[in-house]
């Protein structure tokens, strides 16, 4: 096992080694002198950060079946320590948080006392592999990317039964169609705040990909983003897409890649928080890290 300075060497080596960007795109995104900040420790491993209304961010450290939520004020609190298993997460337009809940492979919504309603949890007459991530887009439906990673927490004898590890879309009316069925493990996920377009990661195939949305929710026009894999995705006010591998790598509405942060331990999701969504909240192994950005998020 790594200690731990050597592993922080190796992760910020490791993000750094391919990057050649200018570091003046790097510093139009954070505030002058922001440094990376651990926010809270000792989780088991964190995912799914969301932001509320209020700025406050709801993450879960799936293992120990929670999710916390952090103020900007500094304090972490726990929201629920029944989550199902829940991994990524996005608020809907009611307030409720709208989780990848995994222990029993479905969508489940959570309202702000902790009550729970499952929006859907199978596809085809079949169980879903594991629902992964999730975006909400404005008119109410959602993207969410189902792969297939074996949990210890299963049940003997699940199997995966769905014929491809895809994305789905499940319309406001409550009908789930697949979107996508040509990944090898398809992971993080993000919209834009139009609705007009949508970014997905193979993490297996070190790719992201770009659609166009249409009216009746289904995606066009697929096309190459960016020649990383990602666990969680974001976006910022100027249309950069915050990926999730080895560090956090940005890379602009075009494709080009603006900066690399390294983070103390490697990052799995991320989001903009904080009462002005100027906060970058970043999840991270067995921590959370924020970093005061000079752009904002939504």
């Amino acid at each position: 096992m790594m200690k731990k300075h050597t592993l922080i060497l190796f992760l910020l080596t490791s993000c750094l080694a391919s990057y050649a960007g200018n570091p003046k795109d790097q510093q139009q995104l954070m505030a002058k002198g922001a440094q990376v900040t651990k926010a809270g420790g000792g989780f088991a491993f964190t995912e799914g950060p969301a932001a509320a209304r209020d700025g406050r961010v709801y993450f879960t450290d799936q293992p120990n079946d929670k999710i916390w939520i952090w103020s900007e004020k500094g304090n972490i609190t726990t929201f629920t320590q029944i989550s199902e298993r829940s991994n990524g997460t996005y608020f809907n337009a009611k307030g409720e948080l709208v989780t990848c809940a995994d222990l029993h492979n479905r969508l489940v919504a959570f309202s702000s006392d902790g009550q729970r309603r499952i929006l859907t949890e199978g596809f085809d007459g079949k169980h879903l592999n594991g629902p992964n991530d999730l975006w909400i887009a404005p008119k109410g439906g959602i993207y969410f990317s189902d792969p297939y990673y074996i949990r210890d927490y299963w049940e003997e004898g699940h199997l995966e039964v769905q014929s491809t590890r895809g994305v789905y879309f499940l319309s406001p009316e409550g009908k789930v169609t697949r979107v996508i069925n040509d990944y090898k493990q398809p992971n993080g996920l993000i919209g834009t705040p139009d609705g007009k377009s949508l970014y997905v990661s193979d993490i297996q195939d070190h790719k992201i990909w770009k659609y166009e949305i249409a009216a009746d929710g289904s995606l066009r026009n697929k096309t190459f983003f960016a020649p990383e894999g990602s666990d969680g995705m974001t976006i910022d006010r100027a249309g950069n897409v915050y990926l999730t591998n080895q560090c956090v790598s940005v890379f602009n509405s075009k494709g080009e890649n603006i900066a690399k942060i390294a983070i103390p331990e490697q990052p799995s999701n991320l989001c903009f928080g904080g009462k002005k969504r100027n906060v970058l909240f970043i999840t991270a192994r067995t921590s959370v890290y924020t970093l005061k950005m000079k752009i904002r998020g939504y």
